[in-house]
């Protein structure tokens, strides 16, 4: 089962490193242009905020557990993106995206089994 967490922790880490990077690489006109629509409802910096909280959550996925220091963040990263996912979940439903919907619930369920695992049966250290 580390294993899967592992590799659940990578997959979720690329997937929030890419989307928050290119929340804080490029400006909120090309978001919404690139089909974020739900840019067009918030300020330039609710979104890099955005991207902000997913890079350092992708991070805080892998680097605390692979280098042994405070690995009680990785879970607690998942956590937060759980939240994040549940936020954006009610977003997507005002604007009637229900597509939108699925992915965040998908994403929300991946980081909560993973906060799951790594908080109760399946800690770092026990393999």
């Amino acid at each position: 089962m580390n294993v899967v967490l592992w590799v659940l922790a990578g997959v979720l880490a690329v997937a929030f490193l890419t989307a928050g990077a290119m929340k804080l690489s490029q400006p909120k006109e090309k978001l919404a242009a690139s089909g974020m629509g739900w840019t067009e409802d918030v300020s330039a910096q609710a979104v890099k905020l955005v991207g902000g909280l997913e890079v350092l959550a992708a991070i805080g996925l892998i680097l605390p557990a692979a280098l042994g220091i405070a690995p009680v963040l990785a879970p607690v990263a998942a956590l937060g993106l759980a939240v994040l996912m549940a936020g954006a979940a009610v977003v997507h439903a005002r604007r009637n995206e229900a597509q939108m919907i699925i992915v965040n619930v998908a994403l929300l369920a991946l980081a909560a089994v993973l906060a799951w695992g790594r908080l109760g049966p399946y800690p770092f250290g026990n393999s």
